[in-house]
């Protein structure tokens, strides 16, 4: 049994992501073990988390790994833990589009059995207060709102008349919080600025959410809380090494075998500030299906890791670091080098735009025969995604769950073999299957579809 809450809120920037994080490193300085998790596809959250707790922030999306592997996945990352916190996305009851609750911090939170704490932005509302927190507390039964946290509150008269409004609300106020210049973190075109670009100072924006929410909050009324919840009854999740049997299909091997006199498949895994956008289950699936993974970072390195067999380059903001990682020549000449040697890469999002010929103009891989710049449109949603051809991840055909998140295009936005077929918004092909490469916009969760781990493995042989 995993004591636990979730953190939730009405909508997008009441302070989830404050709280959240200010609960995880103030549980964590009482010397409690803290498992940090993000409801939904987000990558930068988890940084903060990681930074708060001193463990790999994970998280749980019912979209892309399923609703079967929500509770299996939270069980493995908070294995010996004595607390677990997980921040919720946009509102409490807000999940795909056009697809009811499915993977909305409500349907976690009810997967998961565990407690919701509301974090109510009460800057501009007095006595409504108690109608919003009855309404969310009463929308659906399942979901068991354990109390609320009052954030940017002004003035301690503000705080009376809030407190008072919910008195009779049967919904606890657990935590009162002023504004607090010192717990914001920077925005820009995609959200949060990552950790890894702001170390020094989000180390001091943690300090302080967890200082104001050690002054602001009751913890041990969240504390008992959180163990309140029940037992799951489910097991954690583990990397696939074994079989994985298909729905309507035939048992197929997810490891492949590996012989005594095989050389090492090395897999070398794009990190630094330009590639900060990775989920901790990729690295552990490419771990359990017989490779050696190493990381390094584009920015620095002027040559792969020795031995490297397979590259992977996931999300992150090259838009940010062209300069930079156009000065470094060796290195995009060293990635040109591997693709054409036919070797398994992996490209995500801004690992695509790594391989691309340019970037805003400057040089890049050049692996790519397309080019890439900034754009001012955001495109942002989940993806069901068919292989539109064979490659290093999936069998033409196979079917895949994903996301886009990104402030760029790419032309040709497809290459002569496309990486995958898009079902929504609207029908497209996109990406690009060249030789042992698969580069796309689209974001996967491996841990859904472990089998692209151990394809990728076994083509680095």
């Amino acid at each position: 049994m995993v004591a636990r809450l979730v953190i939730a809120a009405p909508s997008s920037g009441a302070g989830k992501t404050t709280v959240a994080t200010g609960l995880m490193a103030a549980f964590a300085g009482r010397g409690l073990a803290v498992s940090p998790h993000k409801v939904g596809p987000d990558y930068i959250d988890p940084g903060y988390h990681a930074l708060a707790t001193g463990r790999p922030g994970r998280n749980l999306d019912a979209y892309m790994c399923g609703t079967g592997l929500i509770a299996p996945l939270f069980l493995h990352g908070a294995r010996g833990c004595d607390l677990a916190v997980v921040e919720g996305v946009m509102g409490l009851y807000d999940g795909a589009a056009d697809q009811g609750e499915l993977a909305s911090t409500a349907q976690v939170a009810k997967l998961l059995k565990a407690p919701v704490v509301l974090v109510v932005d009460a800057s501009s509302q007095s006595r409504s207060v108690a109608a919003l927190v009855h309404g969310f507390a009463s929308w659906d039964p399942e979901v068991r709102i354990g109390g609320v946290i009052l954030n940017k509150v002004a003035t301690d008269r503000h705080e009376h008349l809030l407190r008072e409004a919910l008195g009779g609300s049967g919904v606890p106020v657990l935590g009162v919080l002023r504004r607090a210049p010192a717990v914001a973190t920077p925005s820009r075109h995609l959200g949060l600025v990552p950790v890894a670009e702001r170390q020094a100072a989000a180390v001091s924006a943690v300090a302080a959410q967890a200082e104001q929410v050690l002054a602001g909050c009751d913890m041990e009324a969240l504390l008992a809380l959180a163990r309140s919840a029940p037992s799951l009854g489910a097991e954690p999740w583990v990397p696939e090494v074994g079989e994985r049997l298909h729905a309507g299909g035939p048992v197929v091997p997810t490891r492949p075998a590996l012989r005594d006199d095989c050389p090492p498949r090395r897999v070398a895994v794009a990190g630094g500030a330009a590639f900060t956008f990775s989920y901790a289950e990729h690295a552990e699936l490419l771990t359990a299906a017989g490779a050696e993974v190493v990381t390094f970072d584009p920015l620095r390195d002027e040559s792969l890791p020795e031995g490297t067999s397979g590259l992977v380059i996931g999300g992150g903001f090259p838009e940010m670091y062209g300069a930079e990682l156009s000065a470094n020549e060796p290195l995009r000449k060293a990635v040109a080098e591997l693709a054409a040697a036919g070797a398994p890469i992996a490209a995500e999002c801004a690992g695509l735009l790594y391989l691309a010929r340019s970037l805003d103009g400057r040089p890049m891989c050049g692996v790519l025969e397309a080019d890439a710049r900034m754009s001012e449109r955001l495109t942002l949603g989940y993806r069901d995604a068919v292989a539109v051809s064979d490659s290093v991840l999936a069998p033409a055909g196979a079917r895949m769950r994903g996301h886009e998140f990104h402030r760029t295009v790419i032309e040709p936005g497809a290459g002569a073999l496309a990486a995958w077929g898009l079902r929504q918004p609207e029908r497209r092909v996109e990406g690009f299957v060249q030789g042992g490469v698969h580069a796309s916009y689209v974001h996967t969760h491996w841990a859904g579809s472990p089998e692209a781990a151990a394809r990728f493995v076994e083509h680095c042989a």
